[in-house]
């Protein structure tokens, strides 16, 4: 039996470990030291660490002292929202109904904290008058998403910030799916706190950055050592933090290159669908990023569809990975439409290495499938 050649359009789930990045990985780890050490061994690895710092600052303009290294997005996010349920009895903070698992599960489960969801509409993007309206006098802090993770919607991040820059409520930013397709410039964003995924852009899983903007207050998530300028202890990971800050500088420096081909492969996606008469439509569809598309199947149900997509080796998703390994509804698409469509939809994520004839492949078995199933 003759094998298909694998197609990978998963990337929001995550990315292969770059080449570029590995090779780098091997020249730091000669640097074995503990950058806390205050041998010199230490401090070379010290050094190290803080080129790192330094070189994910430069790319995205900000302070080298604003970026604390986290083991992940998930870490980051959960670090924000603690700081601000521990510095305040009964915070109030404002969210979406469509934020990754990693926001709302840390809102439901802490009993200290009330939480508002703003209105989105049928794109999934927020009612900027809406979350206007929510604030009150005890809202500390308004977390919303760059890029959603299983629609690809992009947020007005920078109006946002914008309306509570001359109030005391604080902006936080799961950037996650953001860094390499949409802009990303500090400088130019009235943000207190961004998460950041290093495994989102080529480097390990298990590396992260949390932006702390310069003045904004953080309470660690986690304490035995003064590491990270007491914000996050812990031995810091110097072969990993130097792996994201190659990762980093990749991202912005081939931004525009990047998020061309991932928008024209996007499109060749759909009109390859459009051409083989496959039923489809998208999820959001007005300002998403270049490299997710959700569309929802009228013919299958997203377990069937994943199911015999993998069984011809093109692999895509119903929505977020991180429902450990399990085909769930999307809670995000069941929020925008209803439970019936979510059952009905997949996520298609591609990036910059994603070919032409991968995409025309993979659209070919998507026709075969539906073909199957008349």
């Amino acid at each position: 039996m003759q094998e298909n050649t694998p197609i990978y359009l998963d990337y929001a789930a995550t990315n292969p470990l770059d080449r570029e990045i590995l090779s780098k990985m091997m020249m730091v780890s000669t640097h074995y030291g503990n950058p806390s050490s205050i041998h010199k061994i230490g401090k070379n690895a010290k050094t190290r660490l803080e080129r790192a710092r330094e070189l994910i600052a430069d790319n995205i303009m900000t302070d080298p002292n604003e970026i604390v290294f986290t083991s992940g997005a998930t870490e980051s996010n959960n670090t924000v929202l603690e700081s601000v349920s521990r510095a305040h009895k009964n915070a109030h903070i404002i969210t979406t109904k469509l934020e990754h698992k990693s926001i709302l599960e840390t809102l439901e489960q802490d009993k200290n904290i009330e939480f508002s969801f703003v209105d989105t509409d049928s794109e999934g993007l927020i009612n900027i008058d809406d979350l206007k309206s929510k604030i009150k006098d005890n809202t500390k802090l308004v977390t919303i998403h760059y890029v959603n993770n299983e629609t690809g919607t992009i947020q007005p991040v920078k109006e946002i910030g914008e309306l509570l820059k001359d109030t005391d409520v604080l902006f936080h930013v799961d950037a996650a799916q953001a860094l390499g397709h949409v802009p990303l410039v500090m400088s130019e964003l009235d943000v207190d706190y961004m998460s950041i995924s290093g495994h989102k852009i080529g480097a390990p899983k298990g590396i992260g950055l949390l932006y702390i903007k310069n003045g904004s207050k953080l309470n660690p998530l986690m304490y035995g050592g003064e590491q990270e300028r007491g914000r996050r202890a812990g031995t810091e990971n110097l072969i990993y933090a130097h792996a994201i800050s190659v990762g980093v500088r990749k991202a912005v420096r081939d931004f525009d290159e990047r998020s061309t081909t991932e928008q024209r492969l996007k499109e060749l996606f759909l009109s390859e669908l459009d051409s083989l008469g496959v039923p489809y439509e998208l999820n959001a569809s007005k300002k998403v990023s270049p490299h997710i598309v959700n569309i929802y199947l009228p013919f299958v149900t997203t377990d069937i569809m994943l199911t015999r997509l993998d069984l011809k080796d093109v692999y895509v998703s119903g929505g977020s990975a991180c429902n450990a390994g399990t085909v769930q509804p999307s809670h995000m698409i069941t929020e925008m439409y209803d439970e019936k469509r979510a059952n009905q939809s997949i996520r298609v994520s591609l990036n910059y290495m994603t070919t032409e004839d991968e995409i025309k492949g993979a659209a070919q078995v998507f026709s075969e499938i539906f073909e199957s199933l008349k």
